[in-house]
């Protein structure tokens, strides 16, 4: 499966989400995104994830790394986005929890494996 990820910055921070409890997952930090549907481009599947899970119009920029987990029966591939605007002010909507983040921070933070792989080459 093939999933988009977005890198929202703000004063020098990153925003983060955190998954909600019950899901796969669940109580993970991770950059918000999602999966992408049938007939959409990744671009196109990010501005719709974030619509959806934070309430904001983004605009996609450049792809910024690729990011592999396998486990829990479950392969992934994650393709992360630098976002280069966006309008609204995130709102929770799929989470339980948002933080913006100086990105010297982020490990300390308990994120999604294959979050914790894109700290690691882009922070």
């Amino acid at each position: 499966m093939t999933v988009t990820a977005g890198i929202l910055r703000r004063d020098g921070r990153v925003l983060i989400a955190r998954r909600t409890p019950g899901r796969h997952m669940g109580r993970k930090w991770e950059f918000p995104g999602g999966k992408i549907e049938p007939g959409e481009t990744p671009e196109q599947s990010l501005v719709r994830e974030l619509d959806e899970e934070l309430g904001v119009r983004a605009q996609i920029g450049e792809l910024l790394c690729t990011a592999a987990w396998q486990g829990e029966g479950l392969q992934l591939e994650l393709l992360v986005y630098r976002v280069a605007d966006f309008d609204g002010e995130p709102v929770l909507r799929e989470h339980d929890a948002l933080a913006w983040v100086l990105p010297a921070e982020l490990r300390s933070y308990d994120l999604a494996d294959s979050d914790r792989t894109v700290v690691e080459k882009l922070f």
